[in-house]
């Protein structure tokens, strides 16, 4: 555990963000350029993600399964929206054995190829849809410009995928993963996102229509927090992936992919982190409450033995609770604790152990409270609630507080410069303008929202006729 003080996120977010990620023994760079390593302690909350969504998943009647990791490169090749979008991407094996392979191997940027290829031999009959399948796994994308949890060339996920008899099924499917994924991240990571579709531009290769939710961080950038694509019929094209309908007739199942990663974790990171460290939602905190005991020498075994004694009672009533009993001061436990982000802090002395009572710390509220013993658990229950819905106003309250309506370029300009964050304008939906505008202002578009009212405007750019106002921003 690094002592020293952290960067303040007030001044550096970057900064800040590294030395939190390190310190608080989150993760940790890899040996091999743009790789990770997950701690046991950030591994732990995305373990607790999957507890969550796992049960979300079978609760749909989603089904978990596992691919191989080694794809092919004549898969990839098959459905050529799809190689050419990942091409700048791949990670390449031609030599396996210490023999060059007679076929190049893809290392799984995705799973859509390798997936479907196999779903071509197991079902072809209506009668075996809806597929509904999930993996856990890990992919690899060839970052050049690598950011701890955001930004690797490994990192983990869920990836989804279904297939479908009618269109109509798989369109509804595609729009209930996100949904999840809302809910997800409003529930549990207590982030507020922007739920839209993407444009043409910014669509997942291959697929027909990409849906997205949209973050925003503390320093006014996007972050792309989960994505849910309608692939329509083209990957089955692609791989011959029919079946026999029930009039006998052979038709293309429709499909759907969708995904959450590790990303996540850091948009979670950096949205609710102070220039003390972290700040975990109670709901993902791998320690809900830490015990840290003051021990002086004539008093260590009732101290200790209370403390036991709190933390079983804790523990029964299904809160997550770690007992700090290290050989080290309890100052230095105080500060390394707060820099972990874990949502309440008990401490017990020989006075509490008497007085049958402990001294409550909240990692999001000023001061202390001295608590009698027999309404710890209902008292900490309530904080915890608390903690997280307000976690959640706060997110809300900076997303609403840091989006911009503009009516013309100077502005959108002016406020991308000075200010950053969203910004809503009207856009033709014409490519060339979309691109214009990134390369002048590093701004993409987002997401156009699922809610979004057709109105009368002019885009933006151009000037051209509009009918929406799009969600722009600079982006990790």
């Amino acid at each position: 555990m690094v002592t020293d003080k952290v960067t303040p996120k007030s001044k550096d977010v970057s900064g800040w963000y590294n030395d939190i990620v390190l310190r608080s023994g989150l993760a940790d760079y890899g040996p091999a350029k743009g790789t990770m390593v997950f701690r046991p302690y950030g591994f732990a909350i995305w373990e607790k993600v999957q507890e969550v969504f796992n049960g979300v998943l079978k609760t749909k009647g989603v089904e978990n399964a596992y691919f191989p990791m080694f794809i092919p490169y004549s898969l990839l090749e098959t459905e050529k929206e799809h190689v050419e979008g990942f091409s700048p991407e791949l990670a390449i094996v031609t030599i396996g054995g210490g023999e060059e392979l007679k076929e190049k191997l893809v290392v799984r940027p995705t799973s859509e190829t390798i997936m479907y290829s196999m779903w071509s031999k197991w079902y072809q009959s209506w009668r075996d849809f809806p597929i509904l399948m999930n993996q856990w796994a890990n992919v690899v994308r060839w970052e050049k410009r690598t950011y701890l949890f955001l930004r690797t060339s490994e990192f983990l996920w869920q990836e989804g995928h279904t297939a479908h008899v009618e269109h109509e099924e798989a369109k509804e499917m595609t729009l209930w993963a996100l949904e999840q994924y809302r809910k997800l991240y409003a529930e549990h990571y207590a982030m507020y996102g922007i739920v839209g579709k993407k444009s043409k531009k910014e669509r997942f290769a291959g697929a027909d229509e990409t849906y997205t939710i949209e973050f925003l961080m503390p320093d006014g950038k996007a972050l792309q927090g989960a994505t849910s694509h309608d692939l329509g019929q083209n990957f089955a094209k692609a791989f011959n992936f029919t079946f026999q309908s029930r009039d006998k007739d052979s038709a293309y199942p429709w499909q759907t992919s969708w995904g959450l990663s590790t990303r996540s974790l850091g948009g979670m990171i950096l949205a609710h982190g102070d220039d003390t460290g972290l700040i975990l939602p109670p709901k993902l905190a791998p320690v809900q409450v830490v015990i840290v005991p003051i021990i002086f020498d004539e008093s260590e075994s009732e101290v200790i033995s209370y403390a036991k004694k709190i933390e079983e009672e804790l523990v029964a009533a299904g809160l997550r609770v770690k007992l700090d009993t290290r050989d080290y001061s309890s100052g230095f436990k105080h500060n390394e604790w707060e820099m972990k982000g874990v949502p309440v802090r008990i401490e017990i002395g020989p006075k509490e152990a008497e007085q049958n009572k402990v001294l409550l710390k909240f990692r999001i509220k000023e001061g202390k409270e001295l608590v009698d013993s027999n309404e710890l658990t209902k008292q900490i229950e309530n904080h915890l609630k608390t903690d997280q819905e307000q976690l959640f106003e706060k997110s809300k309250k900076f997303v609403e507080g840091n989006t911009s309506v503009v009516e013309d370029y100077e502005q959108f300009k002016e406020v991308m410069t000075n200010k950053r964050g969203f910004i809503r304008a009207f856009w033709c939906e014409d490519e060339e303008c979309e691109s214009k505008i990134k390369a002048e202002t590093k701004a993409t578009t987002r997401c156009l929202p699922l809610d979004a009212k057709k109105e009368e405007g002019k885009c933006v750019y151009c000037g051209k006729k509009a009918d929406y106002r799009w969600y722009f921003a600079q982006a990790y």
